[in-house]
């Protein structure tokens, strides 16, 4: 082979390799990996449907759905320092922890990785934006109200949360204490705060525990989805329907049944498919350089609208759905 037809040849591979190379950039997507806090959680199954319909509708980004089995900030740590490795380009995570999941979230920030937390915040210096499914005043005030008209507006009550490091659970419990000391429930007495760790079977422990332990006890309320469901078992099991009744944040699904036994008059939720949908979309802003994807900025999120950050860096989406034997049939069929 002369010079000239290496040279040809050379600079056609080239070439070749050159629009081959192009193509698979082109074809590259966009990878958010959405980390819940366990995996076999309705409330998140909920929320990837919503992150999966949000990346159709983008086209170029494709969801990563993980978590660990069992709540736990150890879980997650260990999965975002794997996503790191394969080197995603957004991690959108609702944390088990708010300040035990922050080093390893700087550390993938700091690869480039944009950090977003949704549901249950992580601490400010570990991610960009915190997207709150809805205002934490609204969210505490609709379950005090919830519980207060259950057992006509007088009586002692007990909550059942998730985990005693869970952010949301514990800035919700925050405002419900705050509520119980003004005058308009003045007649509600707290005499229990126990913890389920979003696991069905402690849940489930921890509430027949408050039945037997407290004989005056007339509410449950459990903002936690697991909490819920596990509450409302343990009242008809213990055969207290009609003496104590449950409330708080559950998923229509799963509470339908409690409803019609009598254990549920009524329960409140936002929808975490929107929820999802939405973190999605806020993810891809981030990666994407969006100029409003700041502190004060305003960001666009698909259907759902805008949602405006505010200082501190974070968002809010709508306030709690009420849900009761009207409507919980129509609702259980969607999530």
């Amino acid at each position: 082979m002369n010079i000239k037809k290496i040279v040809a040849t050379a600079i056609a591979v080239g070439l070749a390799v050159t629009l081959s190379g192009c193509g698979e950039k082109k074809s590259e997507k966009l990878r958010i990996a959405m980390v819940v806090k366990n995996l076999g959680n309705g409330f998140f199954d909920a929320a990837h449907e919503g992150a999966k319909e949000a990346a159709a509708q983008l086209g170029n980004v494709e969801i990563i759905y993980t978590g660990p089995t069992t709540p736990s900030a150890e879980g997650q740590i260990e999965i975002i320092n794997s996503l790191i490795s394969q080197k995603v380009d957004a991690i959108v995570i609702s944390a088990n922890d708010p300040n035990a999941i922050v080093p390893i979230a700087k550390k993938a920030m700091q690869r480039g990785i944009k950090v977003i937390s949704f549901d249950s915040g992580l601490a400010p210096e570990g991610r960009m934006m915190q997207l709150n499914p809805s205002n934490a005043s609204l969210i505490g005030l609709k379950q005090i109200q919830m519980a207060s008209d259950a057992i006509g507006g007088s009586g002692e009550i007990a909550i059942l949360s998730a985990s005693a490091q869970a952010t949301n659970q514990n800035i919700w419990i925050g405002v419900m204490k705050d509520l119980l000391a003004k005058p308009e429930y003045a007649k509600l007495k707290l005499v229990a705060t126990v913890y389920g760790d979003d696991q069905s079977d402690k849940s489930y422990r921890e509430a027949v525990g408050l039945l037997r332990s407290n004989p005056n006890l007339k509410a449950i309320i459990s903002p936690s989805t697991v909490g819920i469901n596990a509450a409302a078992k343990a009242v008809v099991d213990e055969k207290m329907v009609g003496k104590v009744f449950v409330t708080g944040l559950g998923l229509p699904s799963e509470m339908a049944g409690h409803v019609k036994s009598g254990a549920v008059k009524e329960f409140a939720i936002w929808n975490p498919i929107d929820l999802g949908y939405a973190a999605t979309y806020a993810a891809y802003e981030f990666i994407k350089g969006n100029p409003q994807a700041k502190a004060g900025g305003t960001l666009k999120l698909g259907r759902m609208g805008p949602v405006s950050i505010d200082a501190k860096g974070e968002a809010a989406l709508a306030p709690p759905f009420t849900y009761n034997k009207e409507n919980v049939d129509k609702f259980s069929k969607i999530f």
